[in-house]
């Protein structure tokens, strides 16, 4: 078997291949290493069949529907999974094939109600479920401590000791454990009475992930994130420097409409000379009336840079082709101590 473990700060990804046939699977792949696993998979002379979610990831970005877009292969999730882009559904005992390898589905609820661990040769594939010395938290939607403690004690542990465990977390730079290193010094599986273990879990005070909502929003219904959004955006707009523009203000030029696209009072504190206001939010509604000639260059201009990104890439997609954003927006013009003009424009 080919083994890849791929840590993306405290997320846990891995590339697992048949050595025969060069047939592999990505299992919990996070949206900021892609080009990553491409590359991986590429100098180990694999090629990806199947892309694989333990679970609905709560605090990261999965990365199995770009991917899949991109590979062309299959997403696969328990049977339970609300992501509507899944391609093949498993369900408790079955198995994906991978050349000679058979990945055997293990439904383990409890974290979520979607969560499955992959038992593979001498490994096994826990999602969140079992951790290193924790398990998986069970606050979150469609947690159950319940269904948590009967997936541990009356599956998971019940294995061969020697089985590595693999999860999908460990934030403290330790590769694997063994379910018989867990079942003596994990801290939570010492509660092995069910009403004590339940309180246990109820009672723990746990964080909320930082992109929860969106992580959430994204991993269970294939929407884009924001940063996806910006990164499809910038992909097709231009660009003009602080410098560069400061320059063709100063040579008061006819053949550039610079449009502030933040709100009213944000433009009002302070814009760059001779800039038009056209708040982001009505930009569609006002553009035919505000931006008669389509033909003209367009620089959008915002506080941090984003919302110009976007801005100019709706310009374009609606027919103002010569559309561009400021690099840097108007903090770091201020920065630099370019000129800026107070109140509206005349």
């Amino acid at each position: 078997m080919v083994f890849e473990q791929i840590a993306t700060g405290g997320c846990q990804s891995y590339l697992v291949g048949c050595a025969e046939t060069c047939a592999a699977a990505l299992i919990d792949p996070e949206m900021s290493q892609i080009d990553r696993y491409v590359a991986l998979a590429a100098r180990d002379g694999l090629r990806i069949r199947y892309l694989i979610d333990t679970h609905t990831h709560a605090d990261h970005f999965s990365a199995t529907r770009e991917l899949a877009r991109q590979l062309s292969v299959p997403v696969v999730m328990h049977r339970a999974s609300p992501a509507p882009f899944v391609d093949m559904r498993l369900g408790d005992g079955e198995m994906v094939v991978l050349g000679r390898l058979r990945l055997q589905v293990i439904h383990t609820p409890g974290h979520t109600v979607d969560s499955m661990c992959l038992l593979v040769e001498e490994r096994l594939f826990t999602g969140d479920t079992l951790l290193i010395d924790a398990t998986g938290r069970t606050d979150l939607p469609s947690g159950d401590p319940e269904a948590l403690y009967d997936s541990l004690f009356h599956r998971i542990l019940r294995l061969d000791p020697a089985l590595k465990v693999c999860p999908a977390h460990e934030y403290k730079g330790r590769s694997h454990s063994t379910i018989a290193q867990e079942l003596a010094s994990n801290p939570r599986l010492q509660k092995h009475d069910r009403a004590a273990f339940v309180e246990m879990m109820r009672s723990l005070s746990l964080t909320m992930p930082t992109h929860i909502t969106e992580a959430l929003r994204t991993n269970m219904s294939g929407g884009k994130t924001v940063a996806q959004l910006l990164a499809e955006a910038a992909a097709t707009v231009p660009f003009m420097s602080l410098a560069e523009l400061k320059a063709r203000v100063e040579a008061a030029e006819d053949d550039l409409i610079v449009l502030d696209v933040r709100e009213r009072d944000a433009y009002e504190g302070g814009h760059i000379p001779g800039a038009r206001l056209l708040p982001r939010g009505q930009l569609e509604l006002r553009v035919n009336k505000d931006l008669p000639d389509p033909t003209r260059r367009i620089l959008a201009c915002c506080e941090l840079g984003y919302i110009s990104t976007l801005a100019a890439s709706t310009l374009r997609e609606i027919g103002f082709l010569h559309a561009v954003a400021l690099d840097g927006g108007m903090k770091a013009w201020r920065e630099v101590g370019y000129p800026l003009k107070v109140g509206r424009d005349a």
